[in-house]
């Protein structure tokens, strides 16, 4: 279903006094899986309330290494107004968390973070955006989610956008969100009594390290080191394994430190994933090239025998997949539903245009 689609239909059949299994409580827990490939790599979330219908249900879209709830982090959420007249895509924050914590004085501090983290924002990045957002009823949560808003553009259902300016508004707020979470945790560690929604704690990790000492052999060093690690680039690794096992491939992912490889008949693939954080696809492509020469190199068996593929979360630019083709390294990305590969992928099967 279109996004619009559902927005509007929500907006048309909701009724806070309809049971939890009427048509508008049903469709917004669909969005989950209705608006999934608007995301990949993303949590999308919809809710009308919990065994009664809220004045303001929602669909939110959650960066899983920030949050997967509500309750606490940053995320992107459409928030209907309790009227149903509007709805607002906004950048905002927890606000349960807050509120257990701070009580009478939650509204107060969220809208403080949220200040604190616009302030530092690049203006052309929320150029056009709304500070503030009204969602219509007086209630604490409608009005704790006001507080928390940090930027937000607000749609009138009786005139919604097409389907192509609302995908490109949610692409931006997806953009501007992983910029808000870089800002965020630099505010935690220069001014962390701003902080209200903090982000998840590092955990301790093994990674592996190469030193490689000649042509011939390499030590391998396991290292504790604090990292974050990301779900939304094992999901990505995941849901290309699934599509190379579709189209006939026999992928592995347990070949760590590489992120899979992929054989069928005579070709063996080595494959990298890497998610392009705020737009920057030249920062994902050299990493990519980096790690897949050295891993060609130095981990595969049969270097002469494997041939290299670059797999991203969205486009990364022409000028890169030029740069990786003269490389000898294949590159793939998804758009929305569909995985779209360079010339070299194509020509070797590994994926093509339109396919799901």
């Amino acid at each position: 279903m279109d996004l619009g689609t559902l927005i509007t239909q929500v907006a048309d059949n909701y009724d806070r006094n309809d049971s939890m299994d009427s048509a508008a409580q049903v469709l917004l827990r669909s969005a989950g899986t209705e608006l999934a490939p608007l995301a990949r790599g993303y949590t999308i979330v919809g809710r009308g309330g919990m065994g009664q219908g809220a004045y303001v249900p929602w669909i939110a879209v959650f960066d899983p290494d920030e949050t997967e709830t509500a309750t606490r982090g940053l995320y992107v959420v459409y928030l209907f107004a309790a009227d149903m007249s509007t709805v607002s895509l906004s950048l905002n924050q927890g606000v349960t968390d807050a509120r257990k914590q701070w009580g009478s004085k939650a509204r107060g501090r969220l809208a403080d973070q949220s200040a604190a983290i616009r302030e530092r924002l690049e203006r052309s990045l929320i150029t056009g955006l709304a500070e503030t957002i009204d969602l219509h009823n007086t209630s604490q949560l409608p009005g704790d989610y006001e507080a928390g808003n940090l930027v937000a553009r607000t749609y009138t259902i009786a005139s919604m956008l097409s389907e192509q300016e609302l995908r490109a508004d949610l692409h931006r707020f997806i953009q501007l969100y992983q910029v808000a979470i870089e800002v965020r945790d630099g505010l935690a560690v220069s001014n962390p009594a701003v902080i209200v929604s903090p982000g998840p704690q590092p955990t301790l990790e093994s990674q592996a390290e190469f030193k490689p000492k000649n042509s011939d052999d390499y030590i391998q060093t396991i290292t504790g080191r604090t990292i974050r690690k990301s779900r939304k680039h094992e999901t990505l690794v995941k849901e290309y394994g699934e599509h190379l096992i579709a189209t006939g491939f026999d992928a592995n992912t347990r070949v760590h430190p590489r992120d899979l490889v992929a054989t069928r008949d005579d070709d063996e693939w080595l494959i990298e994933a890497k998610i392009v954080r705020k737009g920057n696809g030249v920062n994902a492509v050299r990493e990519a090239i980096g790690q897949l020469l050295m891993y060609r190199k130095f981990v595969c068996p049969n270097p002469d025998g494997v041939r290299m593929l670059a797999l991203f979360n969205e486009p990364v630019g022409e000028a890169c997949v030029e740069l990786l083709e003269e490389l000898q390294i294949a590159s793939v990305w998804q758009d929305n539903d569909h995985w779209v590969g360079s010339p070299t992928a194509h020509a070797a099967g590994l994926a093509s245009a339109g396919a799901a």
